[in-house]
């Protein structure tokens, strides 16, 4: 685990070495200006003068070691300046490497290593613990190297001015220090649960924001509060029991500082009256170095409670940079793909090797570069499953999958991405304005390019009716346009990428059966050489497709055109009825959609919500 996250410190290994370095100078001085104190007070009782009659240690004057402290008590507030400047910079330079190390990690990360983690946890990870880390690292540099140089140092000093009574606080380091180790024992079992409980109440927190639509239409926020409330009172209940148990840090320390100083006190006293050598100064010195010693002991024991805490969030995110993608590019990949047929040989697929029934089973699929191939299927047909496989967003569990003539594994994952396009079901857009969302699809793109796009994907119409046109900024999600909106958004970006395969999933269900003609009609148009994969769940969609697959329950049930299949294939005969009885009223339907499109009053959200 240290050497995993020692990898992270990296252009901050200077600034690491330089603080503990400071701490030590800034350690050495604080242990000898006692020292120096005791031996004015010294100088005092002598009588010597301001500036003392010689120039030997022991006949400085008053003046002289007055000038000593000024410069060792500048000196030491440097050090200490330094050593926190430096500090701070490694600490929240490793805190920043270490994120940014989660971060390029979870975007290697297939869909089945998000599965593993969750989206909630791999935020708290990427917060919580890394902010746990960085404070751990903060006193690793600074205060674990602090403690224990001021007790060895204050230790030795001790010696110096007290001779064997400060072997009292020598004897006091090892039970102080097994009490420390025992509450940590205690504490950690309950910061590695709290951890869990921590992301449950991200995920309560996520749903419930990216929900906030559904949340208020079925007025289920009393429900929702009562949910982050369980979340956050079982946080609340661990992080106090640990705390409690760290509770006795402080008072323990008391304990035993009380105890040493009255000891010291009492002895020290008792020696001075039986006239030992010892004086009321080196007495008053010994007091202080006793303070830096119990001192030190109460800062490593904060130290100790800090780390026990971090121990957990450093194995949590040890966790994330330890996992390796389940799906990598092989060592000699193709970058080119040929063209844009797809082959399923016998392909059948499980999202998990301890599941006990397939997804997809039996899959033979022969499709040639630049078909439209419809899919169709009911809910839980494994559609989405099938397309997902020739991205290799997963891999296959049996069989293999053939893009351009070759397996998908044996291509590199980012050139065989680049050429299949996907227009998710769930369409997703992100903060910025339209432009850098469609440069999503191609980074370079013209402003002309993008245009001609969102012409094709018919887009520009209500683009144009925006203040801002194509700098209209978008917020996260898409919130501030339609569903329609953001399909046809979604599309043009897809498009923009020119791929050898597009796969559609469906991705026009939020706009009107005219509107989808028009787009399906520019992409026959505008990308004629590429496999275009439609899944939809009208059979409008499809109805121009080179042929139509029907999907059930993770099979193929049939293949060919629509004229074929509507008298053949009892599941899209029924679907295709059901879809176009009353004719009349769904044409009506269709122009009224178009209609409203036509005049940019933004219905689309209504279409959005019968999708919901």
């Amino acid at each position: 685990m240290l050497k995993t996250l020692a990898k992270c410190i990296r252009e901050y290994k200077m600034a690491s070495i330089l603080s503990p370095i400071f701490v030590t100078g800034e350690v050495i001085l604080e242990c000898l200006i006692p020292f120096v104190i005791a031996q004015l007070g010294t100088a005092i009782e002598s009588g010597i003068g301001l500036w003392g009659p010689g120039n030997s240690w022991s006949t400085l004057g008053v003046g002289q070691f007055g000038l000593i402290l000024v410069a060792m008590s500048l000196a030491s507030l440097a050090c200490g300046a330094l050593a926190g400047a430096f500090c701070a910079k490694a600490s929240a330079g490793f805190a920043k490497n270490v994120r940014k190390d989660l971060y390029y990690k979870v975007q290697e990360f297939s869909f089945e290593n998000i599965d593993k983690f969750s989206t909630p946890s791999l935020v708290t990870r990427m917060t919580t613990d890394v902010g746990n880390v960085q404070m751990s690292y903060m006193m690793i540099v600074r205060t674990a190297i602090r403690c224990p140089l001021m007790m060895i140092f204050s230790v030795v000093m001790a010696f110096v001015m007290g001779g064997n009574l400060a072997w009292i606080f020598v004897g006091v380091i090892p039970p102080l220090s097994l009490i420390l180790f025992l509450l940590m024992r205690k504490a950690m079992p309950l910061f590695h649960r709290v951890f869990k409980k921590y992301d449950n109440l991200n995920e309560s927190i996520q749903e419930n924001i990216a929900g906030a639509r559904v949340v208020k239409s079925y007025v289920r926020e009393d429900f929702e509060k009562q949910k982050f409330d369980r979340a956050a009172t079982d946080v609340q209940i661990d992080f106090t029991k640990a705390e409690r148990i760290l509770a006795w840090n402080q008072p323990v320390m008391q304990v035993f500082f009380y105890g040493v100083l009255s000891s010291v006190l009492f002895l020290g006293s008792y020696l001075i009256f039986q006239k030992t050598g010892l004086t009321v100064w080196s007495i008053s010195q010994l007091v202080v170095y006793g303070m830096q010693i119990l001192m030190s002991l109460m800062m490593f024991s904060m130290f100790f409670a800090m780390i026990t805490m971090s121990l957990e969030s450093a194995r949590r995110i040890c966790e994330i940079l330890g996992e390796e993608s389940t799906l990598k590019s092989p060592e000699n990949a193709i970058h080119e793909v040929e063209d844009g047929s797809i082959d399923f040989e016998n392909v059948s697929f499980k999202y998990s090797a301890t599941a006990e029934k397939n997804v997809l089973s039996g899959i033979d699929l022969h499709i040639r570069s630049g078909e439209t191939i419809g899919i169709i299927g009911g809910t839980g047909s494994s559609k989405t499953s099938l397309v997902n496989l020739i991205s290799r967003l997963y891999d296959v569990t049996e069989g293999s999958v053939k893009v351009g003539g070759r397996d998908v594994k044996e291509y590199d994952l980012e050139s065989l991405r680049n050429q299949v396009a996907v227009v998710l079901q769930k369409n997703v857009l992100f903060s910025g304005t339209i432009k850098d969302n469609l440069r999503w699809g191609n980074p370079d793109a013209t402003d002309e390019e993008m245009i001609e796009a969102c012409k094709l994907a018919q887009a520009d119409e209500f683009i144009q009716t925006f203040p801002d046109k194509y700098d209209t900024y978008i917020e996260q999600g898409g919130t501030n346009v339609s569903g329609g909106q953001k399909q046809r958004l979604c599309i043009a970006r897809a498009l923009l990428k020119k791929p050898k395969v597009l796969i559609l999933d469906d991705s026009t269900s939020a706009v009107d059966t005219h509107t989808d003609a028009l787009i399906r009609k520019a992409m026959r148009e505008y990308i004629p050489s590429t496999t275009k994969i439609i899944i939809a769940q009208r059979t409008s969609s499809v109805e121009d497709a080179d042929r139509i697959v029907i999907m059930e329950n993770g099979k193929i049930d049939a293949v060919g055109t629509h004229e074929e299949l509507l008298g053949t294939n009892a599941i899209y005969t029924e679907v295709y009825t059901t879809q176009n009885k009353g004719g009349k009223a769904v044409s009506s339907l269709g122009e009224m959609g178009e209609l409203s499109d036509e005049t940019g009053e933004n219905q689309e959200e209504g279409g959005d919500n019968d999708a919901s």
